[in-house]
């Protein structure tokens, strides 16, 4: 089994009167079944449609491998031009399965450096320039609507630099993601000749890391994308049941319901690996974006949601950790654990007459590690704080399209619970319209008087 569920440590028998009582889990045994139901009944339609990607994609798969071996073999250099899920998943995936210092070792491997620009910060830009050679570059340009304001200005101004660098075959560094029927970037790829790949109308950004978002990324860098959605398979299979205690993410996702409404409002990703640091990164678009709703499906103001926030063991044991075990009742910590890493260092002996040192030696780095997460779990259980552990018997592209998928799962699952809709983010558009308002964008007036009509600050 490649992942395992553990959440003891969230249960009244293990941390008191802190935690979830089984007469809770029971009580509520109807609301997951109806939550798991709902996502059964919807699966592959609406914006169900990733529940299916690991299952519907063979001819995708073939284009994307073959697509991939083209642009390895011209190109130097992959880069992603997104934003949110269109950025998130693939970097996450990229620092799970290639080798930590990538960049570093790439041109002596022969492989293709990897970068995402996922902002619109100038300095970050003009960065990536003075690091790259846009002859030798591919740009994947990643935006459904082909409107994203962030996407569209990186395009801009990268097909101006490749127009007047590359002359006329300017286009092949270019391969456009996005919405097969409709939008601004599908007509420029259909009129300049771009390499496509669509996006699924019912794949939301923050649920498209299986699908050409994700995957042609991957597959350029030579990640084995078929066993990423093998492994997704593997989970969406292993959770197939209204049982929560026979289907993984549904436990997590109740018990998440549950300590939700015991005020555990905030949600600590906690990898113990660099490997997955950033997956902490995009579970919290994951889940803070799908749950963070102000109201409910009937109308009701609710304000609900869990505040997701990123960790890194052992690293934040020294910056927060003890927040964690002495701090205010209102957390839910999720510990990653990996219990055979790919490569291992032993801690050389050489302090023999220092006691508090020399007990390392001899040991080794990956002991060291687990033990210290291990140790964290029992310090936060000592101290009454709810804490779950999942853990990886290895990183490989199995492990983690099931680590993907048991939380797109259970973010489905707890959206339902909450009775709210997972998949909008009315709060996100608010934020991108009043940007066109102050760009001046046709149609946006009447938020632009809005904008100019609210208070003004006085700068003192």
């Amino acid at each position: 089994m490649g992942l395992k569920f553990d959440f003891n440590n969230m249960m009244e028998a293990f941390i008191g009167d802190e935690g979830i009582k089984e007469s809770e889990i029971d009580a509520l045994a109807f609301k997951a079944q109806d939550a798991y139901s709902f996502v059964e009944k919807h699966r592959g339609t609406g914006w169900l449609q990733w529940a299916e990607l690991p299952y519907n994609q063979a001819d995708v798969v073939k284009d994307i491998l073959e697509t991939a071996a083209r642009v390895r073999a011209e190109f130097k250099n992959f880069v992603v031009l997104g934003i949110g899920g269109s950025a998130l998943g693939p970097m996450a995936v990229f620092n799970a399965l290639c080798h930590l210092r990538h960049n570093e070792i790439a041109s002596e491997k022969g492989l293709m450096k990897f970068y995402v620009e996922d902002n619109v910060d100038p300095e970050r830009m003009a960065s990536l320039l003075d690091v790259i050679d846009v002859k030798d570059t591919v740009f994947n340009v990643i935006t459904k609507s082909g409107a994203t304001s962030e996407t569209m200005s990186q395009y801009l101004i990268i097909v101006d630099i490749l127009k007047k660098k590359c002359g006329k075959n300017w286009a092949k560094h270019i391969i456009a993601t996005t919405s097969e029927s409709k939008g601004n970037l599908i007509k420029l790829a259909k009129e300049e000749g771009f390499k496509t790949f669509y996006i699924p109308d019912g794949v939301g950004g923050r649920f498209s890391e299986l699908c050409p978002v994700g995957l042609l990324p991957a597959a350029a860098l030579g990640i084995d994308i078929i066993g990423l959605l093998r492994g997704a398979s593997v989970m969406d299979k292993r959770c197939n049941g209204s049982d929560p205690y026979r289907n993984p993410a549904l436990m997590a996702a109740l018990t998440q319901y549950i300590a939700i409404n015991k005020g555990k409002n905030i949600s600590v990703m906690m990898p113990y690996a660099d490997s997955l640091k950033l997956i902490a990164d995009w579970y919290c678009q994951l889940w803070g974006e799908s749950l963070g709703k102000a109201k409910d499906l009937d109308g009701n103001v609710v304000h609900t949601g869990q505040t997701p926030v990123k960790s890194l063991g052992v690293t934040d044991q020294h910056s927060q950790v003890q927040l964690y075990t002495e701090g205010p009742y209102d957390k839910v910590i999720t510990l990653i654990g990996v219990e055979r890493f790919r490569r291992d260092v032993e801690i050389a002996k050489g302090a023999e007459e220092f006691k508090d040192v020399n007990f390392l030696c001899g040991h080794t780095m990956s002991e060291l590690i687990n033990t210290e997460r291990v140790a964290t779990e029992y310090a936060l259980t000592r101290s009454k704080h709810m804490n779950r552990t999942i853990l990886l018997d290895e990183i490989n592209a199995e492990t983690l399209g099931e680590l993907l998928m048991f939380f797109q799962l259970e973010t489905a699952y707890c959206g339902k619970l909450l009775n709210i809709d997972t998949f909008n983010q009315p709060g996100v558009e608010e934020g991108k319209n009043a940007t066109y308002a102050l760009f001046g964008r046709e149609g946006y007036e009447a938020k632009r008087a809005e904008l100019e009509a609210a208070p003004k600050k006085q700068n003192k």
